[in-house]
């Protein structure tokens, strides 16, 4: 057993959930801090030691620290997770990703200048007009206010890497998705699908492209990044697998594993904050010991068995 103090926020999230029981798994103790109640039963079952439901604030990172101990690494997975509420309220987002972030690094500047920190972004920060595999130098152009605080976000960790020496790893996520995942695309298709639709009319032209990975896969695949050294102070990773697959391709999947007969359509209306392409190039990630492991033709059926078990 390794004994390697790691903190996970945002870790009563989609991903961190997911992320706590692959680190509690590798032998890590494991702490987090977020938003929501977690009971003791269930902090056992998905493998953590304390968690502490508050603000990221130095008044909270103090208090689990005389609880848990000073971290060697956190993952910082806390954040605004949607485009759509980022338009709705864009000073919301920007709290919940940006001004977390300023605190965090700024309590790690006083208290924990060793600790290493692995951010969780998006491909969001790419914005639209990139045909084919986008690379980690490519032009950040956000649509949305969620792409803008991430990218805001990423310069914040640039500034202190580069001034202070904090080192940290940003992770720009591509489309997750996964069994607990309780919104997006494949959520609004079982939900109408459960609710009896069969004649199913959904926003866009259905050939946008997305590179679709696992949540299982990103879990594992944070953890080898925190597990890997990095001489640099700054690095930025493309979590993407760079295989696109169309809208229109995964709602068919999505409805084909559900059974009976459906009708797919799209309105070819285009929400504000959707780029036509989101694909990876993925050579920053290729040179870590990884290899992903669940393709969307594994992933997608997976996911429906998931939610029919939990909608039971």
């Amino acid at each position: 057993m390794v004994d390697i103090n790691v903190w996970v926020t945002g870790a009563n999230g989609f991903i961190g959930r997911h992320l706590v029981r692959v680190l509690a798994d590798r032998g890590y103790r494991v702490h987090g801090i977020g938003h929501g109640a977690i009971g003791e039963a269930e902090r056992h079952r998905i493998g953590i030691e304390h968690w502490l439901n508050g603000e990221i604030d130095a008044a909270n990172l103090n208090t689990l620290a005389k609880r848990a101990g000073l971290p060697s690494t956190i993952f910082h997975l806390a954040g605004g997770s949607s485009v759509g509420l980022s338009i709705a309220q864009p000073f919301e987002d920007f709290s919940r990703t940006v001004t977390s972030t300023a605190r965090l690094l700024e309590w790690l500047r006083g208290t924990a200048r060793d600790c290493r920190l692995i951010v969780a972004s998006s491909a969001a920060v790419y914005g639209d007009g990139h045909g084919g595999a986008i690379a980690t130098d490519a032009a950040t152009l956000p649509m949305s206010p969620y792409g803008q605080h991430k990218l805001m976000m990423e310069q914040l960790c640039r500034s202190y890497a580069v001034t202070f020496g904090i080192r940290s790893t940003v992770a720009r996520l591509f489309s997750v998705y996964g069994p607990n995942l309780r919104k997006q695309l494949p959520w609004d298709i079982c939900s109408r699908l459960q609710a009896g639709e069969r004649n199913l009319v959904l926003g866009g032209t259905g050939a946008e492209v997305r590179d679709w990975t696992d949540v299982r896969d990103i879990a594992r695949l944070l953890a080898v990044i925190g597990g890997t050294p990095h001489a640099e102070t700054f690095q930025v990773i493309n979590a993407g697998s760079g295989l696109g697959t169309t809208v229109a391709r995964v709602a068919a999947m999505l409805a084909e594993c559900w059974g009976g007969t459906v009708s797919v359509q799209f309105s070819g209306i285009v929400r504000a904050g959707d780029p036509s392409s989101l694909l990876a190039d993925d050579a920053t990630l290729r040179a870590l010991p990884f290899e992903w492991t669940i393709p969307a033709e594994q992933g997608f059926p997976d996911y429906v068995s998931w939610f029919k078990g939990q909608s039971r």
